[in-house]
C-alpha cells in the first residue's frame, strides 16, 4: 500500500478549491502550562507535556523542563522551535561562562542571558520562559522572562495558556516559606488542575527507584533526596478542592499529556512524572 505524505492531506471546498488543514502550516507550539515555586532549600518546577500544531497534537510527551546547567532549568512556553533554540544558545553561553569562572554560573546570570536574547529578538520570537535553579550565593531562585524580554524574580511563577485558569487558585493557596514536600504537592495539584480536574483517587503512592518503596503521597521525601538526577513516578495527590473550581481548571485544550516535575536543591536535581493514565477524568459537558 502506498504511503501518504503530508502534502496528500488536502481538503476541497464546494467550489473545488484546495484547502489545507491548519496544522499543516501552523507553527509547533508548546501549549502550555508551566510553573515554578521557590521553597526554603531550592525550587520546584512543573509542566504538562502537550505540543500542538494548530488543532493537531504533535507530541503528547514533550519535556518542557529543559536543562540549562546542572543546577539551572527552564520551563518553556510559546513556539517550540524558538524556545528550544533559545535554551540551547543560553546553555552554550553558560558553558563558556563556567569555564571562565571556574565555578557554576548563577541563576541570575542565566536569567539575564535569556532576557537579553528574548528582548533583542522580541519581534521575531514567541517565547515565554521561566528560569529556576539553585546557586550557592542566593539559594533557590525563580525568574520570569515573558514574551518581550522583561525579567523579574518571583517566589512563584506560572505561565502558558493554562495559567489563565489557575491564577485565582494560586493566589488563594500559595504561601511563602513552604518546604519541599509542600511545594511538590502544590505544584502537582496545580498541574493536575491544568490538565484535567481535581478528583480524589483511592490509591495514591510515590514510587522511588531504585529502592521502590510505596509511600503515601505527601511523603515526597527524604528517600528521594539522597540520589541526584533520578526519576520518580508519582500518582496524583488527593484533592479536596471545590468541584466548581475543578471544572473551571479543566478548560485548557492546549495542555495535556503527563505532568513533569523537577526539584532542584544543593544536593542536585530530582525528576518526577505523573503518568497520563493516572490523571483523573471529569465530565466536561
Amino acid at each position: 500500500m502506498a504511503s501518504l505524505g503530508i502534502e496528500d492531506y488536502r481538503i476541497q471546498n464546494f467550489h473545488g478549491a484546495t484547502m489545507n488543514p491548519d496544522w499543516l502550516t501552523a507553527e509547533h507550539s508548546t501549549g502550555t502550562s508551566i510553573m515554578a515555586v521557590e521553597f526554603d532549600e531550592g525550587v520546584v518546577l512543573g509542566a504538562d507535556s502537550r505540543t500542538t500544531t494548530g488543532a493537531y497534537i504533535a507530541n503528547r510527551v514533550t519535556d518542557k523542563l529543559t536543562k540549562v546547567t546542572d543546577s539551572i532549568y527552564c520551563c518553556r512556553s510559546g513556539s517550540a522551535a524558538d524556545t528550544q533554540a533559545i535554551a540551547d544558545i543560553v546553555s552554550y553561553h553558560l558553558d563558556f561562562h563556567q569555564i571562565e569562572l571556574g565555578e557554576p554560573p548563577l541563576v541570575e546570570t542565566a536569567a539575564s542571558v535569556f532576557r537579553e536574547l528574548c528582548y533583542s529578538y522580541r519581534d521575531s520570537l514567541t517565547a515565554g520562559i521561566i528560569v529556576a535553579g539553585w546557586d550557592k550565593r542566593k539559594g533557590g531562585q525563580v525568574y520570569t522572562v515573558p514574551i518581550g524580554g522583561m525579567c523579574v524574580r518571583q517566589p512563584i511563577s506560572i505561565g502558558g495558556s493554562g495559567s489563565t485558569y489557575v491564577y485565582g487558585y494560586v493566589d488563594a493557596k500559595f504561601k511563602k516559606g513552604m518546604n519541599k514536600k509542600e511545594c511538590l504537592e502544590f505544584v502537582t495539584t496545580i498541574s493536575l488542575l491544568y490538565l484535567q480536574s481535581c478528583q480524589p483517587l483511592e490509591h495514591s503512592c510515590l514510587l522511588v527507584p531504585p529502592l521502590n518503596p510505596c509511600l503515601h503521597l505527601g511523603e515526597f521525601s527524604d528517600e528521594c533526596t539522597h540520589t541526584v538526577s533520578i526519576t520518580c513516578v508519582v500518582n496524583p495527590t488527593t484533592c479536596k478542592d471545590d468541584t466548581a473550581l475543578a471544572l473551571a481548571m479543566s478548560r485548557d485544550g492546549s495542555s495535556g499529556g503527563v505532568v513533569r516535575l523537577a526539584s532542584i536543591t544543593e544536593k542536585g536535581v530530582e525528576r518526577h512524572v505523573v503518568l497520563g493514565d493516572q490523571l483523573p477524568k471529569f465530565f466536561e459537558g
